[in-house]
């Protein structure tokens, strides 16, 4: 799978799982449906947006995006489906082209750590999958000990 499908897949699933969580609500505040539609909801769109998150992060170093461009690409998950026009921006600009870098080029920038560790990760698929779910899966068990906005009620 290329970093352009990779991106794309997610930036869109995120989207998506915004659909679910905005309906959700909808149906607990407009309709009185109590809260589970919202926590099914929310946890489904909270994995998304993590795994987007660090899917922006593995592109964007791949890609050689800029550290702001990277912080705003992970930003735009937190608005209402603005992972899509910035996808559709990112990919229209060429941001998204080429593929995963996994050898070693003459670029000197292929010589800092971050190249480095990225592709030895890109190398050992089996070891990138694991940090991913490692990471999403310790990041959504804080979230969930701590709590939902708000508060539980």
């Amino acid at each position: 799978m290329s970093p352009r499908l990779f991106y794309r897949t997610l930036a869109i699933a995120e989207a998506i799982t915004w659909t679910g969580l905005i309906g959700a609500m909808i149906l607990k505040y407009g309709f009185d449906a109590g809260g589970l539609p919202v926590l099914i909801a929310g946890s489904i769109h909270g994995l998304v947006f993590l795994t987007y998150a660090f899917t922006a992060v593995l592109v964007g170093v791949n890609q050689r995006w800029s550290i702001p461009l990277i912080v705003l690409g992970v930003a735009t998950a937190i608005v209402p489906y603005a992972t899509v026009p910035f996808d559709i921006w990112a990919d229209r600009t060429g941001r998204l082209n080429g593929p995963w870098r996994r050898e070693l080029s003459d670029d000197p920038r292929d010589k800092h750590w971050i190249d480095r560790t990225m592709r030895w990760f890109l190398n050992h698929p089996a070891a990138l999958i694991g940090i991913f779910v490692v990471g999403i899966a310790g990041i959504m068990t804080v979230l969930l000990i701590v709590g939902p906005p708000g508060g539980w009620k």
